[in-house]
């Protein structure tokens, strides 16, 4: 398909997510040798992470670095595995972003959509296509999150 039968638009990187077994290493490398700020922070026992929410950049083009380490290492989902967890896309209509791509054979981790740390509407791509949606992430979890209105409107 050509993208002008897809409805809707990437329009750049949302976040980056790294994960550790602690945290604090993380923060010295990403916060205090790098620079990015912490701006935040996230804890959710059902998705088994403790995170900082780190920012590299400003205005609508901001990226955030989610620095992760689990709750339980023993756990699922064990967001420090692989070290690289995820990466974060900016999409201008969710919604249609999910239809389409289902429509198209990809596979979505259980959850649906659902408002994510930072208070945008998020999903995700799992990282491998299964029997009933072949079509995954190819070993990546990807995860589309909405973009606000400035952004699409930066987008354009």
């Amino acid at each position: 398909m050509t993208s002008e039968h897809r409805p809707f638009r990437v329009l750049g990187v949302q976040q980056i997510a790294v994960g550790g077994r602690d945290k604090a290493a993380l923060r010295h490398l990403w916060s205090e040798l790098l620079g990015l700020p912490i701006v935040g922070s996230f804890r959710s026992e059902r998705e088994n992470v403790d995170e900082d929410i780190a920012v590299a950049g400003s205005g609508p083009w901001q990226v955030e670095v989610d620095l992760m380490q689990p709750i339980d290492a023993d756990k699922k989902p064990r967001v420090h595995e692989p070290a690289l967890n995820h990466i974060g896309l900016w999409v201008d209509d969710l919604d249609a972003a999910v239809t389409w791509l289902s429509g198209q054979g990809v596979r979505f981790a259980p959850g649906g959509i659902r408002r994510g740390a930072s208070g945008h509407d998020v999903c995700f791509i799992h990282p491998r296509g299964d029997g009933n949606t072949p079509l995954g992430g190819e070993g990546v979890l990807i995860e589309l999150v909405q973009a606000p209105a400035e952004l699409i409107a930066a987008g354009r």
